[in-house]
Order: C-alpha cells, then structure tokens, then sequence
C-alpha cells in the first residue's frame, strides 16, 4: 500500500471558510442575516465578504496580521468572522463589555494593525488607544456606522460601508497554507482578572463548528438568535457554523427578556444559546407568557442550577447543556439525553441536565484525574479531580506565552482545564468547582456550586455566589453574596437562608454568612466575578462561627 498516501487532491487544509461558499450556492436566495429593518441573503453575505477581504488586502493586511472588530451583535460582527480570515488575517473579537485599560492592554498584546469599531463604541475605543504606549504603532479605525449617527471625524481611516464599496466582490480568498495556520484570537474573559490570548487554528474551529451543529441536532435552515455574544468564542462556533447550515442570524443590538420573547414570536425562532445568566433572566420575568412552540436553547459558560433549568424548560424551551473554554473554542461536553429520563419526575430530570455530560463526537477523550497522580479518579460521583481534555478541537496555545500554554498543555497529553469535577457511574461528567473555588472548611472540601445550587431553590433568590470566608476555628466557612427578585413582599433576612440550607445541606456546607447585594460583580461575559467577592469576603474578617 505505499502507494496510498496524502495527495494534494485529498489532503487540502480543513478550514470553516468554505461554508459560506456553499452557502451562496445552495441558500443564494435565503435570508442570511436579519437586523432591525435590514435583511441580506446569503449570496449578499458572501459576496460584501469577499468585498471586506478584498479591501483589506488592498490596505495592506498580510497573512498572520490581527483585525480586530469590537462591536455588539450586528451584521459587520458576523460577516467579519469570514472577512478577515478571508484576507489571511487574524480575527481578534474584542468583548464590549471590557473597559478602555483592558481593550488597550488587547490591541498593545495582539498588535492589531485594524480595528473595527461600531460608532456606540467609537469613544471608549478612542480612549483604549490614547492609551497605548507612546512608541506603539497606532492602528488604523474602520468606523461601523448606521444611517446618520454623526460619528465620523478626522480619526477614523474610513467606514464599513467604504471598505465594502471599494472592494472585489469577485475577490480570491486567501486560503490557510496549513490548517494549523490561526484563524482567532480570543482573549479569555473568566473569573481572573488577567486576560489571555487564545489562539485557534483553521483545522480546530472546522472542527469544533462541525461538531457544535451535530452534537445539537441542528437541522438545515434553522431560525437563530444571537442572544449569545459573537465575541464569545465566535459563538460557541455557530458563526460558521449558520452558514454550513443555510440558517438565518437573527442580529439584536441589545436584549432583555421581553426583548427575546418578542423576537421568538416575530422571526419564529428556533434555536438560541445563552450562559446561565440569560437562562435566570428568560425564567425571572414577571407572569412570561409560554412559548406556542418549543425552542431549543443551549446554555454553558457556568454550571446552571437545576431550579433555573426547571424554570426554563416549564416555559416551554427545550434546554441542551454542555460545557467548553474559551481554548476549546466551543462545547466539548454535552449532556447527551437517554430517552428513558423523560419517565422521571421534572426535578430529577433538572438535576440530571444539569451535569455537563459526556464527550461531544470529535474530542478523544475527557476524563477526571487526580492532579497528583494523574491516574483517573473512580466513577462514583463522589471522588473528585482536575477535569481534563485532549482533542484536535484545542487551541495551539497562548499568544506570547510558552510558560502558560505549556503549564495547560503539557507533554502528558491533556489539556488541564483548572475545573474540578466528579465521573458519574455512567460515565456523565459534572463539574464541582474552580479549583481555587473549592472551599476547605475543618479538613471538608466543599463544592461551592453545591451550595449555590440548594440557595438558588430558596423562594425569592435571583442570582447566588458562595465563596470562603476566613473563619478562626474552621480556617474557612462558606459566604454566599445573594441578590433578590425585585418586588418582593417578604423579604428573607439572613438567617431565614441559614436555616433553609440546614435544612437541605449537611451543616458542614451550611453558609455561615450572607450578604444581600443589589447586583452581583460580573465578568463580561455575564460570570460571576467570584475573586471579587473573595476579597469582599476577606474584608468581613474572620468569622467566629460556632463548632457545629
């Protein structure tokens, strides 16, 4: 067989760019992208991305330069995920959320020789680059406008609109040379407070996108609705991924939960992920009106309680649960449903969709080790270890930092994810903690996710975070920060959440402490900032609590 080998007939560089290809010629005619009162085919889609290619090649962009786009979920956000690696650049999605420092530290780290700015964010962008070291090359502002916003002047280098104009709708996309060749550059946005750069390959993003719209079952023509940023690991992929799949964007600006349930009913969706955070906000509405059909939502990004999964689904979404970081570039869990669940009761079935789940199709292995030994921990729900990861799906590493991507990605094999988590006896993942969450209490490590759980089910609670708190007999007991509905008639004092927790928890994971906020600190992905409220917690001193 020395004759069968690789050929440049089957060996071309796997790359998720070709979807849109496709998509121009089976959907030339099918709404691609709808916006407020706009709507483009995908045939308009393809062919203003080849334009933005073919301009910025024109403008000098090279193979490997960093673009970047920092704008809301708008047309110019998803057709730039094909644009700029279209012209053999890097996409850098900047989250909207980051403040002028941070998004400075991102352009002055990546490099980025264009930015892409929606003209609501034009004066916080303008404030992140007059803070760029004075001997750092200033990059050229691309302004996203819409109608007459006033919004260009003399520092911006052109507009959306011109870039497109003034570029070859028949334009020769530039192809990988390799499909390790980096398609992103995602910063990582969780509960630290130093931002890494993520750098995913053509090959790991075709990979990933594959296998998001498989292991979801999403069918061809789907209705979708970016609820879930774009600058949130592209999606979780599904910017590609809509295109392999002829679907239609549906693009809303901002959102609330009135602002989805209307966008539902008006474009009939069909399908829309979100973190836990938007699972909370859907189900918290104020007598919501139930779906008149299902829509299937995905939700990842933290652990959702089973009170919030039980809520959402009794408005009628169908909720798929999964798990992945911003260096798997999308879902690489999923709790795989077992049709004989449905015969149990909607609480035991909210607990058991709330574990993460099983490998989706293409990673080769999870498993739950001990990070001491490195040898798998028993399957029995109870003995708990580093979760760890290893796939064609993972990220080539950090940008600029060897140390980082080799204390992840060692020579062992496994990608070391820092989450803590428990192998089921039928091999169902579910995740405990952060490591650096867990908390030490008398010799007991205690799962704060366990105890944000029961408190979630407490009558009243919006959004819950339990973390340690100094304590002078246990070394650390459990403080959760708790924010309540709004309205409320009777509102729970502190010790009526301490006496529901005996009630439910084993008194060593009892709460100790409560404190009420108005709003928990989030990241800018919607997490809870739990270093925050740690050093919250730390500032409250030591507790006396008493010996239970």
């Amino acid at each position: 067989m020395d004759h069968l080998k690789s050929r440049p007939a089957n060996s071309p560089p796997l790359t998720p760019l070709g979807y849109l290809e496709r998509a121009a010629t089976v959907y030339g005619d099918c709404t691609s992208i709808v916006y407020s009162n706009t709507t483009y085919t995908w045939s308009d889609t393809h062919r203003r991305s080849l334009q933005i290619a073919s301009s910025l090649v024109s403008c000098g962009i090279q193979r490997g330069d960093v673009v970047s786009v920092l704008a809301p979920n708008i047309p110019a956000s998803y057709e730039l995920h094909f644009a700029v690696p279209m012209a053999g650049a890097i996409l850098n999605n900047i989250n909207t959320r980051l403040n002028s420092r941070t998004i400075s530290v991102i352009l002055s780290h990546s490099e980025s020789k264009i930015v892409f700015v929606d003209y609501q964010l034009s004066s916080l962008l303008l404030e992140a680059i007059d803070l760029l070291p004075k001997n750092h090359p200033r990059p050229r502002i691309v302004l996203i406008e819409e109608a007459i916003n006033g919004g260009k002047n003399e520092q911006f280098f052109t507009t959306y609109d011109e870039i497109i104009k003034n570029g070859d709708p028949d334009f020769e996309w530039i192809r990988p040379e390799s499909e390790w060749d980096p398609i992103v550059l995602n910063y990582t946005s969780g509960t630290t407070s130093s931002p890494k750069g993520v750098v995913h390959s053509h090959r790991g993003s075709f990979i990933m996108s594959i296998d998001a719209l498989i292991d979801w079952s999403v069918p061809k023509q789907p209705i979708y609705l970016w609820t879930l940023p774009m600058f949130h690991a592209n999606g979780w992929t599904f910017t590609w991924g809509m295109a392999a799949v002829g679907g239609t964007n549906i693009c809303l600006r901002k959102f609330d939960g009135a602002a989805v349930f209307a966008a539902i009913k008006t474009h009939n969706v069909t399908h829309l992920c979100g973190a836990p955070v938007v699972l909370n906000m859907l189900s918290n509405l104020p007598n919501p009106t139930p779906l008149s059909k299902p829509v299937h939502i995905l939700t990842a990004g933290a652990p959702p309680p089973a009170e919030v999964l039980g809520r959402t689904e009794s408005l009628g979404f169908i909720v798929s649960h999964g798990y992945g970081l911003t260096e798997t570039g999308g879902l690489v869990v999923s709790c795989a449903w077992k049709p004989k669940w449905n015969k149990f009761p909607a609480s035991e079935r909210a607990k058991l969709k709330a574990r993460q789940g099983i490998r989706t199709i293409t990673p080769s292995k999870i498993d739950v080790i001990d990070p001491e030994t490195g040898k798998s921990v028993p399957k029995d729900g109870k003995s708990v270890g580093e979760i760890v990861l290893r796939g064609g799906y993972l990220m080539l590493g950090y940008l600029k930092d060897p140390e980082g991507t080799n204390k992840c990605m060692g020579n062992d094999g496994w990608f070391r994810t820092g989450d803590v988590g428990v192998m089921h006896p039928d091999g169902y993942l579910e995740i405990k903690d952060r490591s650096k969450d867990i908390i030490i209490s008398g010799g007991e490590n205690i799962s704060s996710v366990e105890v944000e759980s029961r408190i979630y089910s407490f009558p009243g609670v919006n959004e819950v975070a339990v973390v340690a708190r100094p304590d002078e007999y246990w070394g650390e007991t459990p403080c959760a920060f708790v924010s309540l509905k709004q309205g409320l008639k009777n509102v729970p004092k502190e010790k009526d959440v301490i006496e529901y927790c005996r009630m439910k928890l084993p008194h060593y994971m009892v709460p100790k402490t409560v404190v009420f906020k108005d709003e928990l600190p989030k990241t800018s992905t919607g997490k809870i900032q739990k270093f925050v409220l740690r050093d919250m917690a730390k500032a409250l001193g030591p507790s006396r609590a008493s010996r239970l």
